[in-house]
């Protein structure tokens, strides 16, 4: 049973296509299918090409978190 989840992912792996340029995902640069191809990613989301959909940021830099956010409190207290 074990061997059948560890060929799942790889099964699952070769119709893989890298998102940027089509070609098929090599294991080592997954999920991507080269280390050009993660690198031209990375560069598109530190220009702001690629964007989250969300609420803007305050202009000091800091995010608006309610005093009721649960990341706005301690551990143990939410």
């Amino acid at each position: 049973m074990a061997a059948a989840r560890d060929q799942a992912p790889q099964e699952a792996a070769r119709g893989a296509r890298c998102p940027v340029c089509g070609r098929p995902v090599e294991a080592a640069a997954r999920p991507f299918c080269c280390r050009r191809c993660a690198e031209i990613d990375l560069g598109r989301w530190l220009t702001g090409q690629y964007v989250l959909p969300g609420h803007p940021a305050e202009e000091d830099g800091e995010a608006a978190i309610s005093p009721d956010h649960p990341l706005d409190r301690g551990p143990g207290l939410g």
